[in-house]
């Protein structure tokens, strides 16, 4: 079974009582919120660019 990656299953498979679950929630939230940083950080350049 494919596991879903979206938010939030990550954020209702963080409170998950297995160990390597909530570690791979919380793997997955850190990923994404890291993304969503990069790329305000390349749009912001862009726009100065302009």
């Amino acid at each position: 079974m494919a596991e879903k990656i979206d938010m939030a299953s990550a954020h209702r498979q963080l409170h998950s009582p297995n160990e390597k679950t909530a570690a791979r929630a919380l793997k997955n939230i850190k990923a994404a919120k890291r993304a969503q940083q990069n790329l305000r950080y390349a749009n912001q350049n862009e726009s100065q660019a302009n």
